[in-house]
């Protein structure tokens, strides 16, 4: 999968890793071996995924290969938007003002906070009682 014309790239969003390899030519999706509409059934991940083309008009320029793990499938689509929008930046660096100024470059540093003992989640409290 490695050639001169292959920009591959890393996303994380939450516990989602992704690596993405792009290659210029046709528009096909390949996730995890399965096309774009199988692996995202919700049209806001497909959109959410697509993002950095549509944002430096370069639809249909790129073949994508994703391979995701970890996560739930907004992680995953908000992941493979970050490492398509560093693959595109590593392959045209005058990018770099059009996808920061969507802040398609921000890795999002929210993560789930770890539950406490003592509690039943993260931040809620037994019901108090005085007496």
């Amino acid at each position: 999968m490695t050639d001169s014309t292959t920009y591959q790239a890393v996303g994380r969003r939450k516990s989602a890793v992704a690596r993405v390899w792009l290659r210029p030519g046709d528009s096909s999706w390949s996730i995890n071996g399965r096309g774009l509409e199988e692996y995202f059934p919700l049209a806001r991940h497909r959109t959410t995924a697509g993002k950095p083309f549509e944002v430096t008009g370069t639809e249909g320029q790129f073949a994508v290969h994703a391979r995701v793990a970890g996560g739930g499938s907004s992680g995953q689509a908000e992941a493979i938007q970050l490492a398509i929008a560093r693959a595109i930046l590593s392959a045209d660096e005058e990018m770099r003002v059009t996808l920061r100024s969507h802040d398609l470059l921000t890795r999002d540093p929210r993560v789930v906070e770890r539950k406490k003992p003592g509690q039943p989640k993260a931040r809620k409290r037994f019901q108090f009682s005085k007496r």
